[in-house]
């Protein structure tokens, strides 16, 4: 993730932790947020939050879908040690039975998911930003545990993000002002955070 300027201060948002109905949360204290947090509705394994952010890249900004977890990873289904780990993690998105196949990029503190790369950097495609706002339910399906030998590969691990909580009036717009990150001005600067509860 070298070369990522903007960092999130997610402390205060996630201060006393997030009501999973809330919704979407926006940056705090700010004319265009740059990132918003949401918590999944359930999920089997230790991802805590998923955050929407509007990372600078050279000369330009990308939008990344960003997971942070309960404790200092790697990603896992809940149960299964680290050690079980497959070489090569696969993940998926499906929103409301579109699928999204993604990336997966492990950083310090946090993974990245990702359908396009601009010059090199993991990003969103507008496609799926678009799924992601006017969408219903999301889902993020992992294929985190090696299998044994002559098992088909199989997700062992997922989280459900309810797009639509939060609201009535607020629905969607909170992702469509953190998407006018990527083409409006740079966003502030501000120190790493991780959310930790």
């Amino acid at each position: 993730m070298a070369g990522l300027v903007t960092r999130l201060c997610l402390v205060p948002v996630l201060a006393g932790g997030l009501d999973v109905n809330a919704g979407w949360t926006a940056e705090q204290g700010v004319d265009a947020p740059s990132y918003a947090v949401i918590e999944p509705r359930s999920r089997n394994l230790n991802l805590d939050v998923v955050v929407l952010a509007c990372e600078q890249v050279d000369d330009g900004r990308v939008l990344q879908l960003q997971l942070y977890l309960t404790n200092d990873g790697p990603l896992m289904p809940d149960g299964v040690a680290a050690g079980r780990a497959k070489a090569d993690p696969r993940a998926e998105i499906v929103i409301d039975d579109h699928v999204f196949p993604v990336g997966l990029l492990f950083a310090e503190d946090h993974v990245v998911l990702s359908d396009e790369t601009r010059e090199m950097f993991p990003g969103l495609s507008e496609h799926l930003l678009d799924a992601i706002e006017q969408g219903t339910t999301m889902r993020l399906n992992f294929d985190l545990v090696a299998e044994p030998v002559g098992r088909p590969e199989a997700f062992d691990g997922g989280a459900v993000v309810d797009l639509q909580a939060g609201p009535a009036g607020t629905r969607g717009k909170v992702v469509a002002a953190v998407r006018r990150c990527a083409t409006g001005p740079a966003p502030q600067n501000v120190a790493l955070a991780s959310p930790r509860r």
